[in-house]
């Protein structure tokens, strides 16, 4: 109400009102601001502007050290306390927050579910399945779901159907807006080298990243994944004012693709191999 009066009643004041819990925020100010303001995402900090700040060598430097830690401004500047730092950030932001503002009354379902969608980054995402290992029902779990969306915790990639009887068309995958949280909730900071879950810890990193782009140049991009009944599948699909293209994400460069000649044929279009050599156009450029 103090904003909504200033705001009426001071026109030359231009007010600029931030916070880091989204739930706070929204519930604050969704009604008496009505017409009143302009809303603005800002995400951790995006690949483009760490490179920018710290240059190139450095950001290749530390591109395994991002991935696993993530991008969040106070672990980016704290270099050799991130574990410390990401464990104190993932501890009140998950939990105070959305605990507080979000209505959640028993936490240590929203902790395990928390590690469920962790260690399925990459992979569809069946609520039913969620709901019996939880032993919650569906909507329980809809719901939590759509409160981490809403506290920018995670965020949904649906599956891209048009034309084909056999695509998957209602499946969703759930991807991390910060890939050093889903590792802190998982408890496992190892080097990428050594990990099992690398190739779905990269894809997560890029996605978002994309998001990150897309978002602040103001893209009208959506975003999906693509695959079929028979397991063709393509890692992250685009739509701009009916064009679409198709990437496949891979760590390494060497790494062997098969591209499903159904999707080349179907939509007319091509599909670019993302690897951690050429990935600065993906999270720079708007045309393909």
């Amino acid at each position: 109400m103090t904003l909504k009066l200033i705001t009426d009643q001071l026109k030359s004041v231009q007010l600029l009102v931030s916070g880091s819990s989204a739930f706070e925020l929204n519930n604050q100010t969704q009604e008496p601001l009505t017409g009143r303001k302009w809303e603005y995402q800002l995400y951790p900090i995006s690949w483009r502007a760490f490179e920018n700040n710290v240059g190139y060598l450095k950001a290749q430097q530390q591109l395994e050290l991002r991935i696993i830690y993530g991008m969040y401004p106070d672990v980016i500047n704290n270099f050799g306390d991130e574990k410390e730092v990401l464990k104190q950030l993932t501890d009140s932001y998950l939990y105070k927050d959305i605990l507080s503002y979000g209505g959640i009354r028993k936490p240590e379902i929203l902790e395990k579910l928390l590690r469920a969608l962790a260690f399925q980054i990459g992979s569809e995402v069946s609520y039913n399945e969620l709901a019996q290992l939880l032993v919650i029902d569906k909507k329980t779990v809809s719901n939590y779901i759509d409160l981490l969306c809403q506290a920018y915790v995670v965020f949904k990639l649906p599956s891209f159907s048009k034309n084909l009887r056999n695509e998957i068309k209602t499946n969703q995958k759930i991807y991390f807006y910060d890939t050093g949280v889903r590792n802190m909730i998982i408890g496992d900071l190892n080097p990428l080298e050594v990990r099992q879950d690398k190739g779905h810890l990269w894809e997560n990193f890029l996605i978002v990243e994309r998001l990150k782009h897309n978002a602040y140049t103001g893209s009208l991009a959506k975003g999906y994944f693509w695959r079929t009944v028979q397991q063709q599948e393509i890692d992250y699909v685009e739509e701009v004012a009916g064009a679409v293209t198709g990437f496949e994400i891979k760590w390494n460069p060497k790494s062997k693709v098969k591209i499903p000649k159904t999707f080349l044929e179907t939509y007319n279009t091509d599909v670019k191999v993302i690897d951690n050599e050429n990935f600065r156009e993906f999270l720079s450029s708007n045309q393909y």
